[in-house]
């Protein structure tokens, strides 16, 4: 099997190359009367040159078709060696007035050595030969380019949806009649699509993808092969995310639009598949990382914040936007679900937490629920900044900013994008909340989600306290909610928490739980007598909210 390197198809030309036209094409057009009389049926023509020449060889690139009277041929053997040599595709003989037929000589060295040879009858000038052949390859390059165009909005359509790499790989599979796979360096299959390749071209793929993958040093961009037993094409191309992971295809045929379409899906999958580089993401990660570890909330909030753990000596201090120190920056929690039930893999999940302009992402939640972290103020629809309380302005005030704006008034917000329904995800979003409640803030936000999966909302966010509640000192209202619901276990105040926020619906709440309606109706039926309360008065459902939301 030989292998060899290809470049980069994020280098390439925008447009696939064109097309050669088949031999039978040419022969099938009738008004040229042409005759192919030796050497194979089969032969692809790049252009048509015309020479006279004894020997055109040095004047030959290959790939086309010479067109001859034979003015100088004296050695028929010689000349069509030579024509061969060059990579000629196929001779075009012209009959009369130099030759009133095709010299069986020459009819023999073409069958020799595999040269097809057409009859050109006197009244088919060779301009109209070269002009049909100029014809043929304009269609062929439009079909080419329109095919490619259509597998270019597929496959940008495809990245768009919920699970974009998988939807990716799939359209590229089905627009290369082929099997696309997504694989690391090692070989592991993280997605696939298409029809399965035989174990023998499957083990071929790894060894190719293996010769691309950029954690080895002096690594091509891109590299093809050919199966040696069922003659398929095997091509690997290197993913620009630097994590080792290359895109791997098998495919039956290889036409000359495929490596471009190869080419936009590689760079479609080198964005959904990109780490999030640079020292801040890093330090971001690393506080996640240390966060789910047990570490004090206090201990990770510099690198949080963006600040670091402060330049060391002869640094150059990083230029940062900070928060009131006191305060800290608040962070939004948002919980997702596949929205038709699927468990999302790492990329897909990374992809959305992206989308939400946060590389903090967990897939790995029991349930198949996905967490993302958003630092910063976040905006809502239409361009208000919701500031931490303490800065400047009234508390939990919305502040009418320019849309993307970041407001710069004292003590400067940072501000994420605004939260907005993603389709093929349902989500749930806790309200801005300082670094040291961020344990609360994840469990409002999956309770934002299990409201949003009850009520089949696409998002739902946990509001803050405001208005005669918030008039309450929180350490009070805290104190009075513990008593209030001590004598229910957890799992009656998630639920009485859940059918108070549905408005008493038996039904809804079942759903959000994940549970019989007749168990929503036992459960509520048992808070009633445990607290020995009637659940069906507006005035114990309002005092049993309030407590809820202030446990």
């Amino acid at each position: 099997m030989d292998e060899s390197s290809m470049p980069s198809p994020s280098v390439t030309a925008p447009g696939p190359p064109t097309p050669p036209v088949p031999l039978a094409a040419l022969l099938a057009r009738e008004e040229l009367g042409l005759r192919r009389i030796a050497g194979p049926a089969d032969a692809d023509l790049l252009w048509v040159h015309t020479s006279e020449m004894a020997d055109p060889y040095p004047y030959l690139l290959g790939g086309e078709l010479l067109l001859s009277a034979g003015v100088l041929l004296t050695d028929p053997d010689r000349y069509v060696a030579r024509l061969v040599e060059a990579g000629a595709a196929a001779l075009g003989f012209g009959v009369r007035p130099v030759h009133e037929s095709v010299p069986e000589a020459l009819v023999e060295a073409c069958d020799r050595h595999g040269l097809p040879l057409l009859e050109v009858p006197p009244e088919t000038p060779f301009t109209t030969i070269a002009r049909a052949v100029w014809r043929l390859m304009a269609e062929a390059r439009h079909r080419e380019l329109r095919r490619v165009t259509r597998a270019q909005q597929a496959l940008a359509t495809a990245a768009a949806r919920p699970d974009p790499v998988p939807a990716v790989l799939h359209q590229l599979a089905a627009h290369l009649d082929g099997r696309a796979l997504l694989l690391t360096a090692t070989g592991e299959e993280l997605h696939t699509a298409g029809r399965g390749p035989s174990p023998e071209t499957a083990a071929a793929l790894v060894r190719l993808a293996g010769l691309v993958t950029r954690d080895r040093p002096g690594a091509p961009a891109s590299a093809t092969d050919t199966d040696a037993a069922g003659g398929t094409h095997l091509s690997a191309y290197a993913l620009g995310g630097g994590e080792g992971l290359a895109l791997a295809l098998a495919t039956g045929r290889r036409e000359p639009g495929d490596h471009t379409v190869a080419g936009i899906a590689v760079v479609l999958l080198s964005l959904l598949t990109a780490p999030h580089q640079g020292a801040d993401a890093a330090d971001r990660s690393a506080a996640l990382v240390r966060l789910l570890l047990g570490a004090p909330p206090a201990e990770v909030a510099p690198l949080l914040d963006g600040t670091g753990a402060g330049p060391k000596t002869g640094d150059t201090p990083r230029p940062v936007v900070h928060a009131r120190r006191e305060e800290g920056t608040r962070w939004t929690v948002v919980h997702a679900r596949r929205t038709d039930g699927t468990r999302a893999d790492p990329l897909t999940a990374g992809a959305l937490g992206a989308s939400l302009g946060s590389p903090l992402v967990d897939a790995g939640q029991e349930g198949g629920a996905v967490r993302v972290l958003l630092p910063g103020a976040v905006r809502e629809p239409g361009g208000a900044v919701r500031e931490p309380q303490g800065a400047v302005g009234e508390p939990g005030k919305a502040v009418r900013e320019p849309q993307g704006a970041v407001r710069e008034t004292g003590n400067a917000v940072r501000e994420t994008p605004a939260l907005a329904p993603h389709p093929g995800w349902t989500l749930g979003a806790s309200s801005p909340t300082p670094l040291s409640d961020l344990a609360a803030a994840d469990l409002r936000a999956a309770r934002a989600l299990a409201h949003a999966e009850a009520t089949r909302t696409p998002l739902t966010v946990d509001s803050p306290v405001t208005g005669l509640a918030a008039l309450i000192p929180p350490e009070q209202a805290a104190a009075h909610a513990r008593a209030l619901l001590a004598p229910l276990t957890r799992p009656l105040a998630d639920t009485l928490r859940c059918w108070l926020s549905l408005h008493g619906s038996w039904d809804r709440t079942a759903v959000a739980l994940a549970v019989h309606r007749n168990t929503v109706r036992q459960r509520i039926r048992r808070c009633g007598e445990l607290l020995g309360m009637d659940l069906d008065d507006m005035d114990v459902r309002a005092e049993l909210w309030f407590a809820l939301r202030r446990e």
